[in-house]
């Protein structure tokens, strides 16, 4: 799987997307992201995503009244093994507000990132092509991995 194999031993951040992409299993990404999650799942990887996942998902949900839908997306969010959802302290926020300053990445992008960060994952997967290279941890995308 290169996926897998790109984002070595973790942990790995992941943004909003991802966890769209698996819930409303998403056609075109359903065979990368599927064996993503069960390696999370069964513990051969630990994953990281901010608590404005949470927000994120839940908005269209909520907009079109489908709560059996945000029901699953908080219960894989907040129940799922191997998953932290990083709290949205005032460190965060200001790490990410530093993150901002330094390369303009929007602030949802400079929070998961941020939230990546602070624990030490080795990549942040996500489909936001706009994302610049930073120090510390690698971005991969999604789409790359398609073929």
């Amino acid at each position: 799987m290169g996926l897998l194999k790109d984002i070595g031993p973790g942990p790995v951040g992941l943004d909003t997307a991802i966890f769209i992409y698996l819930i409303e299993d998403h056609p075109q990404y359903r065979r990368v992201v599927g064996p993503l999650f069960r390696a999370i799942d069964k513990g051969r990887l630990t994953a990281v995503t901010s608590e404005l996942t949470l927000l994120e998902t839940l908005v269209v949900p909520y907009r079109k009244g489908f709560s059996d839908l945000a029901e699953r997306y908080e219960a894989i969010l907040t129940g799922s093994r191997n998953l932290e959802v990083v709290p949205l302290t005032r460190s965060l926020l200001r790490s990410a507000a530093a993150l901002r300053a330094a390369t303009s990445v929007k602030t949802p992008d400079a929070i998961q990132i941020a939230a990546a960060l602070s624990r030490r994952c080795s990549a942040l997967i996500t489909n936001d092509r706009v994302l610049p290279s930073l120090p510390g941890i690698r971005v991969l995308q999604l789409q790359p991995y398609l073929s």
